[in-house]
């Protein structure tokens, strides 16, 4: 099959970020694609005033591009943090009032994917007690995604990368999918299945498409080592793209890769201009 026939979209949260936030989507488009995603770009708030929420809409729908994935408020992402949900106090507030915000953006652009970061481990706090905060909260936004007819995702990380975070390996993440759909009943808690961090956990990659393709909601990629594009590392990745679908994922696969010291719109050389746009 090979790249030509998945489906892919833009990360502007590490793409075409020399640009403004709002000049991204147009430079996806310039580059050929036709859906994009985002990390909350707002890293200072989870409820921003409705005037950036209807600047990035515009921005948005005047690119003609799809929005396809959006992260619920995270904290510092880039940054320190990886999610908010699990962190006592403050930053689980925050996250919570986001939960309505982040849902009514992605439905006011037809977004059908909200992804959800677990949150670092913190320390001197009970890791049971983050994990049953945790839980409270991902089955929040799992009611809040499906009243949209969206899905939840639920990341694994890279432990070298992110040391803090708990959910560093592909059963970990589709066992936090299992409780959460136990906890609501609804189902729609789904594995994002990022093929660059289970790499760098040194995780076995055909194994985990194998035994979780149907559990998955959404596929991002990266080479490795150095998170570049598609084929300045040594990932297998039109492979790994070609046995997942073959293992029955239709969904959409992330580009969510640095460029490296070039224009974003120069770091996709390895994909032909005419599988760019979604089909």
């Amino acid at each position: 099959m090979g790249f030509a026939e998945q489906r892919f979209n833009v990360n502007l949260s590490i793409l075409f970020t020399e640009l403004p936030l709002l000049e991204r989507p147009a430079a996806a488009a310039a580059a050929g694609f036709t859906a994009v995603e985002l990390w909350w770009p707002w890293t200072d708030s989870p409820t921003p005033e409705r005037s950036r929420l209807d600047a990035l809409k515009k921005a948005i729908e005047d690119a003609g591009v799809q929005l396809t994935g959006l992260n619920f408020y995270a904290g510092r992402l880039p940054g320190p943090d990886r999610g908010a949900l699990s962190v006592p106090g403050e930053e689980s507030e925050r996250f919570r009032a986001n939960i309505d915000v982040a849902a009514g953006f992605a439905q006011s652009l037809g977004c059908r994917a909200l992804n959800a970061l677990y949150g670092n481990r913190v320390e001197g706090v009970d890791p049971g007690k983050q994990d049953a905060l945790a839980l409270e909260n991902l089955a929040l936004a799992a009611r809040a995604a499906d009243r949209i007819g969206a899905i939840l995702l639920i990341e694994a990380l890279n432990r070298p990368e992110s040391p803090r975070y708990p959910l560093v390996s592909a059963p970990a993440a589709v066992g936090v999918v299992d409780r959460v759909n136990e906890a609501t009943g609804l189902g729609n808690a789904r594995f994002l299945m990022d093929l660059y961090h289970l790499s760098m956990n040194g995780e076995d990659l055909p194994s985990v498409i194998d035994r979780y393709a149907a559990r998955t909601g959404h596929v991002q990629i990266a080479d490795n080592p150095g998170r570049g594009a598609p084929g300045t590392g040594s990932l297998p990745l039109e492979d790994l793209l070609d046995r997942l679908r073959k293992a029955g994922y239709d969904g959409w696969t992330g580009l969510e890769y640095k460029p490296g010291d070039r224009p974003s719109a120069e770091a996709f050389a390895w994909l032909p201009a005419e599988a760019r746009a979604a089909r």
